[in-house]
């Protein structure tokens, strides 16, 4: 496969997973559904951090738009403009690489949530892991069903920031292949 070919289908690739990445990390400020709990500044810090937003967002947004046009000819799609993919990438690496930090932080420190009377992680210095124990999610009572949610959402955002992480590092391979050989072109073979 030619190497513009291949960064076309990178970037294709990366634009619904940093959706996808937006769309948790906002998720996840609103519990049950519910504003009251940002409002009230009953969320965890790594909900705050922005992962999916800045981490899985922005900064693979940004490569995935350039990474899109160096697979298509003409301005970008040379030897040049693969060399500035691999930069571009790299930054598309470090942000998933963030968001993946940050999701794996949220899934280790759980949720916070309404423990009796109290506002508290109860799962943060737990010795047993509640991801993998049900019977301890009953600790948090409100808002509802707060430990399946954070689980699902960090769950769906370290997968997504994974794969990212391994389409930008793929990147970063293909146009270090086409700086030095060459883009493919319809016409006349390489450029």
């Amino acid at each position: 496969m030619c190497t513009g070919k291949c960064s076309l289908c990178i970037a294709v690739t990366l634009y619904p997973l940093v959706l996808i990445s937006i769309i948790c990390n906002i998720v996840l400020f609103f519990p049950d559904g519910d504003i009251k709990y940002a409002r009230d500044d009953h969320i965890t810090p790594e909900v705050k951090y922005m992962g999916g937003v800045i981490g899985g967002g922005i900064m693979v947004l940004l490569p995935a738009l350039y990474i899109h046009l160096t697979g298509q000819q003409g301005c970008c799609g040379n030897r040049c403009g693969m060399f500035l993919s691999i930069a571009f990438a790299a930054v598309g690496a470090v942000g998933a690489l963030y968001s993946f930090v940050v999701a794996v932080l949220g899934l280790q420190n759980g949720p916070l949530c309404k423990v009796l009377l109290i506002w508290l992680r109860p799962f943060e210095d737990s010795d047993s892991s509640y991801l993998s124990d049900s019977s301890q999610w009953w600790k948090c009572l409100e808002p509802e069903n707060i430990v399946q949610f954070n689980i699902g959402l960090f769950s769906t955002l370290l997968v997504t920031s994974g794969l990212q992480l391994i389409l930008c590092a793929t990147q970063m391979i293909n146009g270090l292949v086409g700086c030095l050989c060459g883009t493919c072109n319809k016409d006349s073979g390489m450029i």
